[in-house]
């Protein structure tokens, strides 16, 4: 009886990984959601909808693209981890919705809800002063704010973002007393900075392209080597005295942690075919957003690296992040 029961039991396994493979192999047979953390039409969105409508003719299915922003991502990532782990919800985030501790995730390993599918962009931030201080360079806004101890601010779209903690670094690099103007998303913040109440801003490019364009801003550095037609051309923040002052942002695609491999290994693979199409690079090279691709454990290996260094200049400033 025993060893009846025990057959049984073995069958009922052997039937249920039978099915998971095929399961596997068949996928994608219906839509897949792909959720961003953050409102339509902002520079991810932009990004995402259209790394969307390329993979999904990769891989021969509609992708969703759902928009929920707020929260540092919080909100998306809960879709996320409530969805199955079968590849038919995808996350889509920025590296600081990962990579940054928030109050609403502390105590848990995010990376571990996650399963890394594939690195999608990566793109420096620019570093631009207001045209009402005399200063055209990094060296110079060094020494202007040496010279006006707590005078000089920066805004950013919020307490513990990467723009903050990019002030943060500065901050401390250059051994000055800068104040922080936290604000409530990134474009009231371009609006203060081309009149001059904000005096400098750690941003992504697609942001700032209109203000430097129209002269309101000037950009001093970047935060890290870009190809970008404009972009390329602006001097490196750590070969202007602050050497350890480099970063980047990225975007990065994500799978529920749970997700078989032969998915993830089919979404990577489509994901490297969809980012050598030159429609990408055409429509947002100029903005300095360069695609890259890599595997499942680069991601995951970037998304360790990025979170080591900025826990550490969380901690090291002193920053309540929310």
């Amino acid at each position: 009886m025993m060893k009846k029961q025990w057959l049984i039991g073995l069958g009922v396994v052997a039937m249920s990984l039978a099915s998971f493979g095929s399961q596997a192999s068949t996928y994608p047979d219906r839509p897949i959601r792909l959720i961003i953390p953050f409102a339509a039409g902002g520079p991810a969105d932009l990004v995402g909808r259209e790394y969307a409508k390329l993979l999904g003719d990769e891989l021969g299915q509609t992708i969703v693209v759902v928009n929920s922003g707020g929260g540092n991502g919080v909100p998306a990532l809960n879709q996320l981890i409530s969805a199955p782990a079968d590849g038919y919800t995808l996350l889509l985030p920025a590296s600081g919705n990962i990579t940054i501790p928030s109050k609403a995730m502390e105590g848990k390993d995010v990376l571990g809800l996650l399963a890394p599918v594939a690195q999608i962009t990566q793109s420096p931030h620019v570093l631009v002063v207001s045209n009402t201080l005399p200063v055209r360079s990094v060296p110079e806004l060094i020494e202007y704010a040496r010279q006006h101890p707590g005078e000089v601010n920066f805004g950013s779209a919020g307490v513990g973002g990467i723009a903050h903690l990019g002030m943060e670094m500065f901050k401390h690099e250059a051994q000055v007393d800068v104040v922080h103007v936290p604000y409530r998303g990134t474009s009231q913040v371009i609006v203060d900075l081309a009149a001059g109440q904000i005096h400098a801003l750690f941003s992504s490019m697609p942001s700032l392209q209109p203000v430097i364009q129209d002269n309101k801003v000037t950009a001093v550095g970047m935060t890290g080597p870009s190809k970008g037609s404009y972009t390329s051309s602006l001097p490196l923040i750590s070969e202007q005295g602050l050497p350890n002052l480099e970063y980047t942002t990225w975007y990065g695609l994500f799978a529920k942690a749970g997700t078989p491999d032969e998915i993830i290994e089919r979404l990577n693979q489509a994901t490297r075919k969809v980012i050598q199409n030159p429609e990408l690079d055409a429509k947002f090279e100029p903005q300095g957003v360069e695609f890259v691709s890599g595997t499942p454990d680069d991601l995951k290996a970037l998304v360790i690296k990025d979170s080591q260094k900025w826990a550490e200049l969380i901690d090291e400033a002193k920053i309540e992040i929310m």
